[in-house]
């Protein structure tokens, strides 16, 4: 059992003033929470003029999300003026009417029914992955994050545009996406002032940019999709959004609500699933009982092959560890709401513009809530676990309604691009090296990325290949791993 080590950024005494909180929250906002929070129920404040509520335990989630989610369905300010400029009125930010008639639109293109047309795509494109990293120096540094990037920059631009044209412009719309990210306000003063919501937001140029660079890409590859002859086009997301028709009024997409949907699903289905693996990767490397089942379980499925859809039910162990790691990693470690009217929480009452907040960050570690919440331990999610998480305390895509639209996409791909390339290789972290997580957006490693050095596995097999080898025994109870 590992000593436990407090996680990264360490936990306040004391809660922060308004000024700290804002001068904090715009670096990174996991920097700011007390250690009570980590135990609380509901938790409220006043931000300069906005009453914001933390809803920090399984019935209040339920109650903001679920069965009172009408009072609450709105994306805040922050998120929607921060994402506005690059998807428009697309699902991911869009409310009311809108949002009803893209969700019956855009859920159908990407459901779970539809995985068996994008698992192929996946596998391969991790194979060229692991084809490349095979052809690297044995023990040669690598950025984990950008691997995981162009990983999954690949996998979801030939899933949305086919494999000819995703592949020619996955790294442009990544290197847009990462720009955008980087430069994008934290914080929503105007919002948080009280000022009106019509008020427009100052972007900087070089947010502006970004926007016009993926724009213009996007602009390009669908024209150049719609140019192909109709019976030569492969089939891809882009076909099913050009060709579906709202169930209720058969209205199609017009053509910016297309972009803004490619748009939508591109940066969900990439920035999530390649921060979720970079995460695995570190976690991995800390973690070498862990590690080692991880490949007894790969070696006796798998036996050399490549993974298939058909696999993933049985990488039961492989599954664990990606959910173990959205819990310590959630990719959107803060859901943030608005009030639309009036409304009550555990008889508080809530008023309407209010912020109602679920922070997955906390709600994922609550120490009332899970056993040895900072410690990595992926057989918390094998099926006889003897305590099964709480639906509502684990919501790493979200919850009710406004539930992720790509879940079983994002995890069959976290799960078959894992298989593929730890069955192979092994990372380790550079020596020295500082592993922060930080909130811009989304939750990824801060600073220089995640440095690791690549290693082929010993004895692995390249596809197809070796015989299956008994699977090792689960290592003694406690925790293996606490992370930093």
């Amino acid at each position: 059992m590992s000593q436990f080590v407090p996680p990264y950024p360490p936990r306040h005494a004391r809660p922060l003033s308004p000024a700290k909180l804002l001068q904090l929250g715009a670096r990174n906002f996991l920097a700011i929470w007390e250690d009570k929070a980590f135990e609380q129920q509901l938790m409220s404040m006043r931000l300069l003029s906005r009453r914001i509520f933390i809803c920090n335990s399984p019935d209040t989630v339920r109650h903001a999300f679920v069965t009172h989610n009408d009072a609450f369905e709105r994306k805040s300010p922050q998120m929607r003026h921060a994402l506005k400029p690059l998807l428009g009125d697309g699902l991911f930010i869009s409310d009311g009417e809108t949002w009803q008639r893209r969700r019956r639109i855009v859920s159908p293109v990407i459901h779970a029914s539809r995985i068996g047309e994008f698992a192929p795509i996946m596998v391969e494109t991790a194979a060229e992955a692991a084809a490349r990293w095979s052809a690297l120096p044995e023990g040669m540094e690598i950025d984990a994050l950008k691997e995981m990037a162009k990983l999954t920059a690949e996998i979801i631009c030939r899933t949305i545009f086919g494999r000819q044209l995703g592949s020619e412009h996955a790294d442009e719309i990544v290197e847009g996406f990462s720009d955008y990210q980087r430069q994008i306000g934290q914080i929503d003063i105007t919002s948080l002032i009280g000022l009106p919501d019509w008020m427009p937001r100052v972007h900087l140029p070089g947010i502006r940019r970004s926007v016009k660079r993926i724009v213009t890409v996007l602009d390009e590859i669908i024209a150049s999709y719609r140019a192909q002859d109709p019976a030569n086009r492969e089939i891809a997301v882009i076909r099913r959004l050009i060709e579906a028709r709202d169930q209720v009024t058969g209205e199609p997409l017009d053509a910016e609500a297309l972009r803004n949907e490619a748009a939508v699903i591109f940066m969900a289905g990439h920035e999530t699933t390649a921060n979720t693996l970079a995460w695995a990767w570190y976690l991995l490397s800390q973690a070498p009982d862990v590690e080692q089942r991880l490949h007894a379980e790969l070696d006796a499925t798998l036996g050399g092959r490549a993974p298939t859809l058909e696999d993933v039910p049985r990488l039961v162990y492989t599954r664990a560890v990606i959910e173990e790691t959205l819990r310590l990693y959630p990719p959107v470690p803060l859901l943030a709401r608005e009030a639309v009217k009036d409304e009550t929480l555990r008889r508080r009452e809530v008023k309407r513009g209010s912020l109602i907040i679920v922070v997955p960050w906390l709600l994922h570690r609550h120490r009332l809530l899970w056993d040895d919440p900072d410690c990595f331990d992926p057989d918390r999610f094998l099926p006889d676990a003897p305590r099964q998480p709480d639906k509502y305390a684990y919501v790493p895509f979200s919850t009710g309604p406004r539930v992720c639209a790509g879940l079983a996409f994002g995890l069959t791909e976290a799960i078959l691009c894992l298989a593929a390339l730890a069955q192979r290789f092994s990372l380790r972290l550079r020596p020295g090296a500082l592993v922060e997580p930080v909130c811009r957006l989304t939750l990824r490693p801060g600073g220089d990325g995640l440095p690791m050095t690549l290693h082929a596995r010993a004895g692995a097999a390249h596809w197809p290949g070796a015989a299956p080898v008994e699977a090792a025994a689960p290592p003694p109870g406690g925790c293996p791993f606490a992370t930093p």
